[in-house]
């Protein structure tokens, strides 16, 4: 497809990276002329020097024939404009960043009155993605595929754990479990396992499988499976305001941190079901004072990346059974920042970035490729895909013990109609199903790609 990119900020560059490896003819557009010469430099794309809410620059970028623009400019304004511009010219499908929570009660106004397909907002969508771990707290991160029928979820294998030193052959036997362990992290390395793999302690493992299979798989390990019942946010920015009003309306017990005064009466206003606290979240007497080690879970969303981190660290270290979130903004160090312990790291950046990839992916899939979706993760090193199987695919009615399937790869889950499936050597994938794919090579297209 044809995509023209405005703003080449980390969610910009997030996206360039990514659309170009799959091959789409992109143009990006940014006033700054060296940030522009760097990504010609990188990438596979054409570079535009300029404004894009203007239509000349926009008619040089080639609106008129493009099939999708996304503006991701630091300006929710400048990206409205931008697309409304771009939907005149060219009447493409148009995507926009919009933050600024003064529009949240008119998103669906604008999206209808500018033709927008898309809008997403990174804090909303951050905070979303917090508040569906701090529901189920034993996991460290919640994909979902499937319209959600589908879950990926990571935890830690702990010491004291019933899968810790068992292969996991011994551990289906034993559990008798109908979730798929698909990939295992153990410091830099990382495995697709087969049945004689043997799980450490220290083990990030990703497992696959419904949301009501995951539950009680969770409960078979003896681990947390209910929501947290309190939380404690440092920062009382919009993710925060986000995050506390999805806790509270779910009935979670809110206290949050924030040092602006002028802001606390805001929040007062906004969730009178919490309780807002004018101080500053990084004073140790103040957070003990308001009861932090007795907290279920602990947010740190400030704007600084090291007071995150810094308060997750110190939370560890006095409620280490406490449910820890932390927000980073740079994306440049997290594989330095993921081995830190400090809980479940959510990086709004990505996430905006995955949810517009997601989008692309479904416009591509409208065009003849089968890919419905596609989640990178251990540092892109593993992918895991969603497939639409068509009529004539090689891989139908033919059992999987029998398929000559390349290696490193696994199918994780197979799903036909409203029935999610745990897949045995036996199981046969059928014409319309949607097929959970688990592999470390790149570059599938189709479910055949997954053949010798």
């Amino acid at each position: 497809m044809k995509i023209l990119i405005v703003g080449c900020g980390n969610v910009g560059l997030t996206l360039i990276d990514q659309l170009d490896k799959e091959g789409h003819d992109i143009t990006v557009i940014e006033e700054k002329s060296s940030v522009i010469q760097n990504i010609v430099n990188s990438y596979d794309v054409m570079g535009i020097v300029g404004n894009g809410a203007s239509y000349s620059v926009l008619k040089d970028a080639g609106v008129v024939t493009a099939d999708l623009m996304i503006a991701v400019t630091d300006s929710d304004e400048l990206n409205l404009l931008c697309c409304l511009f771009a939907k005149k010219a060219g009447n493409c499908k148009t995507i926009a960043r919009v933050r600024n929570p003064v529009y949240k009660n008119e998103i669906d106004f604008i999206r209808d009155e500018l033709g927008l397909s898309l809008i997403i907002n990174p804090e909303e969508a951050a905070a979303a993605e917090a508040s569906r771990l701090l529901k189920f707290p034993s996991a460290t991160k919640i994909e979902q595929f499937v319209k959600g029928r589908t879950e990926l979820v990571k935890l830690i294998v702990e010491e004291d754990s019933v899968l810790c030193n068992k292969s996991l052959r011994k551990i289906q036997s034993e559990i008798k479990s109908n979730v798929l362990i698909s990939v295992v992290a153990r410091g830099d390395e990382v495995y697709i396992p087969d049945g004689n793999f043997v799980l450490r302690a220290k083990d990030e493992i990703s497992i696959v499988g419904s949301g009501r299979d995951t539950l009680s798989f969770f409960k078979k390990l003896k681990m947390p499976t209910a929501s947290v019942h309190s939380t404690l946010i440092v920062g009382g920015g919009s993710t925060g305001f986000y995050l506390a009003k999805m806790l509270v309306d779910a009935g979670i017990q809110v206290k949050i941190f924030e040092r602006d005064n002028a802001r606390c009466k805001e929040l007062s206003e906004l969730i009178p079901e919490a309780l807002i606290i004018n101080a500053d979240g990084t004073d140790k007497a103040m957070l003990m004072e308001e009861g932090l080690p007795r907290m279920e879970s602990f947010v740190s969303l400030t704007n600084l990346d090291e007071e995150n981190i810094m308060l997750s660290m110190f939370v560890k270290s006095i409620a280490p059974k406490a449910k820890l979130i932390t927000k980073v903004h740079r994306v440049n160090y997290d594989e330095i920042i993921g081995s830190m312990g400090i809980g479940s790291v959510i990086y709004p950046k990505y996430i905006t970035a995955e949810r517009i990839v997601s989008y692309v992916r479904g416009m591509s899939n409208s065009r003849g490729s089968n890919i419905e979706s596609l989640y990178k993760m251990n540092d892109d090193r593993v992918e895991v895909l969603e497939f639409h199987v068509a009529k004539d695919s090689p891989v139908v009615g033919i059992p999987l013990m029998e398929m000559n399937i390349k290696k490193g790869v696994l199918i994780a889950r197979i799903n036909r109609g409203k029935e999610s499936m745990y897949p045995s050597g036996q199981s046969q994938i059928k014409s319309g199903d949607t097929v959970i794919v688990v592999t470390m090579a790149a570059g599938f297209h189709d479910i055949s790609d997954i053949l010798e």
